[in-house]
């Protein structure tokens, strides 16, 4: 499997007017009567990234307009709406007829939009992918596209017919918008340090927030609120943060590891209310050339934070971080690039501005599922190794048939996983029920 690099399409000036770069996607249509001729959007999980989302697609560039929003809860809803129209009203027309609620309300406000906004917890990435491209919808979907092997699988195969439909999708990795990670990257791939041969990649951090359980919250309500902690809706850190460092090893590597292998646990997270998820992890990462890339990331406390990333290559070295940083050393110690920062675009921004202009401009350039799916699957394949305390090989992972999702979605339905007795979820423990990971 090969990775996909995403490249820079220059328009040439003697090209003949509405001729694309790479093809034709299909036109945007105004699906809504009453409605300009604006791009219209739909927000599908109106959280705090959905909505700053929605704020990136309104200053692409474009004439962009949001028509309708969806969410399982109507109080997010109306929390982003009220937030929105602050600031963007002209840009803002949803009234309470296109503010659809629920479990199914996703397919209601695909209908109604030109492009999708995907941003509820992971676990629901396939589901909603899968309509939008039932539909033929053009996307900007938040990594990671899903939280185990089956909707990895799953993702994959509506690639395919994403691509035969020409939809423009942008998944949410933003460092491959960002302009130090692809200098720093294409000088790498031009052999300026020679080839890579080790690598270390960092999540470390205090952690995110916490909800805890209100009166009255069913269990399946409770488990969507506090989506962090459960791998059905988030996959555990390692694959919903930490996914972006693991993208950039495989960016850099032009590849995907054929095994994976590692140890985790939860140190200082063991209360009732961090559901089942570890809080540490450390993966070695396995290239079929006898890379090694070592993979860390952790949630505690009181640490010292670390979000970067270093690769060793035959005639240098590499440093690259999100905070702008990119530097290039050649063996002997001597720096060969630096990147310089001053006027870099926002890369969360970057996404938007160079999807909405393919779609305004009628062109077919981004089709980030493959990458997307295969950097998500690595982080899928890490915890599964730290869980239960195995190697464990690509092509094997990429037959499990271990589905987290629940049977039936509904309030008063439960979950697959729930607390015992006393209010705790069962955490995986290596070389026991390691059949129920993998």
């Amino acid at each position: 499997m090969k990775n996909i690099h995403r490249r820079d399409f220059i328009k040439s000036s003697s090209l003949v007017a509405g001729l694309a770069v790479v093809g034709t996607s299909p036109a945007v249509s105004s699906v809504l009567s009453g409605v300009d001729d604006a791009i219209k959007i739909a927000v599908v999980g109106c959280g705090g990234r959905g909505t700053g989302a929605v704020v990136n697609a309104f200053n692409s560039g474009q004439h962009v307009k949001l028509v309708a929003m969806a969410d399982a809860f109507a109080d997010n809803i109306e929390k982003s709406y009220n937030n929105l129209i602050k600031k963007y009203a002209d840009k803002v027309d949803v009234p309470d007829s296109r503010k659809y609620v629920g479990f199914e309300a996703y397919k209601q406000a695909i209908a109604d939009a030109d492009v999708v906004i995907l941003t509820t917890p992971p676990g629901f990435r396939p589901q909603h992918f899968e309509e939008v491209v039932r539909q033929g919808k053009h996307a900007f979907m938040e990594k990671p596209v899903a939280v185990d092997v089956p909707g990895i699988r799953k993702i994959l195969d509506l690639a395919k017919e994403a691509k035969r439909k020409k939809l423009n999708v942008v998944v949410g990795f933003q460092r491959r918008f960002q302009r130090n990670y692809r200098e720093a990257i294409q000088r790498i791939h031009d052999g300026q340090i020679g080839d890579v041969v080790s690598g270390q990649v960092y999540w470390n951090s205090g952690g995110v927030w916490l909800r805890p359980r209100k009166p009255g919250q069913t269990e399946m309500e409770y488990q969507m609120h506090n989506w962090f902690y459960f791998n059905w809706l988030c996959g555990d850190h390692i694959v919903e943060q930490h996914v972006h460092n693991i993208d950039i090893a495989n960016w850099i590597k032009g590849k995907y590891p054929v095994s994976i292998q590692g140890t985790g646990s939860r140190a200082h997270r063991t209360g009732k209310d961090h559901g089942e998820i570890y809080d540490n992890f450390a993966v070695e990462l396995t290239y079929d050339d006898g890379t090694v890339v070592y993979s860390q990331c952790r949630h505690f406390e009181g640490i010292t934070n670390r979000v970067d990333e270093t690769f060793q290559a035959t005639k240098g070295r590499v440093y690259l971080s999100a905070g702008n940083q990119a530097v290039l050393w050649d063996a002997q110690g001597n720096e060969i690039y630096r990147h310089q920062s001053k006027g870099d675009p926002n890369p969360y921004a970057q996404e938007h501005v160079e999807l909405f202009d393919a779609i305004a401009k009628g062109e077919y350039r981004f089709s980030d599922i493959d990458f997307s799916a295969y950097s998500t699957l690595t982080g899928i394949i890490g915890r599964a190794a730290c869980y239960t305390g195995k190697v464990i090989k690509w092509d094997e992972a990429l037959q499990s048939t271990v589905d987290l999702s629940p049977e039936v979605y509904a309030w008063d339905a439960n979950p697959k996983i729930m607390p015992d007795e006393n209010g705790f979820y069962p955490v995986a423990k290596p070389g026991i029920d390691t059949h129920l990971y993998i």
